[in-house]
């Protein structure tokens, strides 16, 4: 049987509608950490810490897809549960309109920047070079990257959680099929990683367009539509928070990677690239969840069902709660072994992995609950709580423990910086659910 999003929701009927959310976002993160273990096992040392500074930028493109993508979800669901079907149509095309004219000026602006890019990010002699050409050819394909990130939530809504999936199985199957060949089997290189990377945006970001162009069973199509400057506006102050995470999350990166070179040198980024895959993947977990009950919170408001988001809300949070503990004793675990798929044939780096890989790791304990708190608010449509607790969390809290714990516990604060951030984080959140609740009664 189809789950609709005015069902009420077990555990079980829960797991079942977000579960292909969590393996789309999850499949997504994979891509990057494809790229690193081919590029760091065939070409070197240089072109993986290369793909480690570039990566995070581009993240900065797809953070405006994403923000489109939740708070245009949020929207269109909220929309659907007042009953205005045609108008949840429009608002949804218009919205893709829009992703695709910004995202053709972006790319515009990525390629001619990419050296400036480059240079500012620290790459150097060899590393220079590699980034240059890595970064050309992922700046070129903006438009489908940031089409893929906004259809992650946008087939959700439209009850196609499955398609989406799917999606990005195809996508991923892509992505590691052509880096075994244009990277293992023909000698492309980092040039290589990234067609293969590119290749399997386009399949994500394209498909959904000519699914949606045509009649089809979902609650969304392409329809016309007229200019509607508040509903743009509202989407994306209703996804703000995403982007913010996501810009705060290439930004991090960025600051990590610079404090790193500077202290640890070329080794420190390469350990700290391995430390972001698995990042990746794990709050691709935590990310996947929130954006597939997103969809659910924002019906349920619409059409002021109060027991059933305090349902969402308990139930959400136990969820995050087992997924926190079962990923945090998997990296603990897996250490050595990451450590040695991607960088074995040095002795001396994959100690430095291991070692950092376990301490960072003690911060997937939080973080689940943390981003759930801002997705929470995004899926009320309230763009401004969830961006001042996106915002303060990564750039606020986040940002200043990678300066400041540094300074006091030297390189092993580096990798405990996170988890203070996310204990200041989670109490932040606390209160604000407490002071909310009058509102939205949730709790």
């Amino acid at each position: 049987m189809d789950i609709q999003l005015s069902d009420h929701f077990t555990y079980k009927r829960l797991l079942r509608f977000t579960l292909p959310a969590i393996g789309m976002m999850v499949v997504m993160s994979s891509y990057t950490v494809v790229d690193g273990l081919f590029i760091s096992n065939v070409v070197g040392k240089s072109a993986f810490s290369a793909v480690n500074l570039m990566w995070p930028f581009t993240g900065l493109f797809g953070a405006v897809g994403l923000m489109v993508g939740t708070g245009g979800s949020a929207l269109v669901a909220k929309t659907m549960g007042e009953g205005d079907r045609e108008k949840a149509k429009q608002i949804f095309t218009m919205l893709i309109a829009v992703l695709i004219g910004l995202g053709l000026a972006l790319a515009c602006a990525g390629v001619a920047s990419v050296e400036w890019v480059a240079l500012k990010l620290g790459a150097e002699e060899a590393l220079l070079q590699y980034c240059i050409t890595y970064g050309i050819i992922l700046f070129a394909a903006i438009p489908a990257y940031m089409l893929q990130m906004a259809f992650q939530t946008l087939l959700i809504t439209a009850e196609k959680p499955q398609m989406a999936f799917i999606l990005s199985i195809a996508s991923g199957v892509t992505n590691i099929l052509l880096d075994f060949l244009l990277i293992y089997v023909f000698p492309f290189g980092i040039a290589g990683a990234a067609v293969a990377t590119i290749m399997g945006q386009i399949i994500g970001g394209f498909i959904p367009l000519i699914y949606f162009s045509r009649k089809n069973s979902s609650l969304l199509r392409f329809v016309k539509f007229k200019w509607d400057g508040k509903s743009l506006f509202k989407a994306c102050t209703n996804g703000v928070s995403e982007m913010i995470s996501n810009l705060s999350f290439s930004f991090l990166n960025i600051l990590y990677n610079y404090q790193l070179l500077r202290l640890l040198g070329e080794n420190g980024v390469a350990a700290y690239g391995i430390i972001m895959y698995v990042a990746y993947i794990f709050a691709g977990v935590f990310m996947g969840y929130s954006v597939g009950c997103a969809p659910i919170i924002s019906y349920h408001y619409g059409a002021q069902n109060e027991p059933e988001l305090k349902n969402m809300f308990k139930k959400s949070n136990v969820i995050i709660g087992g997924f926190a503990l079962v990923l945090t004793l998997l990296a603990e675990l897996t250490a050595p072994f990451l450590a040695d798929c991607f960088v074995g044939y040095d002795p001396e780096l994959k100690v430095l992995a291991i070692y950092a890989l376990r301490l960072y790791s003690i911060c997937f304990l939080l973080c689940g609950f943390n981003m759930f708190a801002s997705a929470l608010f995004t899926a009320l449509n309230n763009g401004l709580v969830s961006g001042l607790l996106s915002g303060v969390r990564m750039m606020g809290f986040e940002a200043s423990m990678v300066i400041l714990i540094p300074i006091i516990w030297g390189v092993k604060g580096i990798w405990l910086s996170v988890l203070v951030a996310e204990i200041l984080a989670l109490l932040m959140n606390i209160c604000v659910y407490l002071g909310m609740n009058k509102r939205y009664h949730y709790l």
